[in-house]
């Protein structure tokens, strides 16, 4: 019976250790998700917003000659600077009446870093359109 004993002596540690492994990847994997939905929501925020700032930008002519047009270079501009405001980069288009503003960011990493994932790269897309009028009835 000493024999079984001695052979198993430390198989504990080696449990333990690969256990606590695993635990910490699993912080790290709720910790740093939790960083990166939160940096998404942040860049789908930005996004809307300058997509809205942009679609504001109506064609002055147009306007007065009694038609509603988005001005294409005034919108790219309107969002290209609402984007510099709150720190962020991305990049606008128009097609039609719609602005369309993406965002790409790179969050840091806080726990991952260890097992080698340093950051992590979210996006997002959002699209505004100026609507006037009554566009539906209640």
């Amino acid at each position: 019976m000493r024999r079984v004993a001695d052979s198993q002596h430390g198989s504990l540690s080696v449990f333990i250790a690969v256990l606590a492994v695993a635990l910490f990847a699993l912080v790290g994997l709720v910790v740093d998700a939790g960083r990166a939905i939160s940096a998404r929501r942040t860049a789908m925020d930005q996004a809307e917003q300058a997509a809205r700032a942009g679609a504001a930008q109506l064609s002055i002519d147009a306007l007065r000659s009694g038609q509603i047009t988005l001005e294409p270079g005034a919108a790219i501009r309107a969002a290209d600077s609402y984007l510099s405001s709150v720190g962020q980069s991305g990049s606008a288009s128009v097609v039609g009446d719609t602005v369309t503003v993406s965002v790409e960011e790179s969050e840091p990493t806080v726990i991952l870093g260890i097992i080698g994932i340093h950051r992590i790269t979210v996006s997002a897309v959002a699209s505004a359109t100026n609507v006037h009028g009554v566009t539906r009835q209640d």
